[in-house]
């Protein structure tokens, strides 16, 4: 049912979305919390936990919108990292990076569901046509 690649896909896009989580409680919690033995920013992990399970049993709708909940985890990876010294800035690189394979893995995953969802509106417009 799934090609090699779309299988390889999915088994990425789920680690790199348990390595995001695991690395937002490291950070905030132990590595370079904003305050010393932690700060109340390890609530971000929380959005983080909604679609882990859709996308642990391969939910297409929950990687959908995962892989645009993930940009909001791009965007502070970016802004971490580029404003942030020390850990905190190559945590943020680290961050940026786990984004971005859990966004493309995502969506190379769900390109063949969109193939043949494009597909089907081809025909059903054919056949309306007809």
């Amino acid at each position: 049912m799934h090609s090699p690649t779309q299988k390889t896909c999915y088994i990425v896009a789920a680690a790199s979305l348990t390595l995001l989580i695991a690395l937002c409680v490291a950070w905030e919690l132990v590595l370079a919390p904003l305050r010393p033995g932690g700060s109340w920013l390890v609530l971000k992990v929380l959005p983080l936990l909604l679609p882990l399970r859709g996308v642990i049993k391969r939910d297409i709708y929950t990687m959908q919108w995962s892989s645009m909940l993930i940009l909001l985890y791009f965007a502070e990876g970016i802004v971490r990292a580029t404003t942030d010294a020390g850990l905190s800035a190559t945590l943020g690189w680290i961050e940026v990076g786990l984004t971005c394979v859990f966004f493309f893995c995502a969506i190379l995953y769900l390109r063949p569901y969109k193939q043949a969802a494009k597909k089907l509106a081809q025909q059903a417009i054919q056949k309306a046509s007809k």
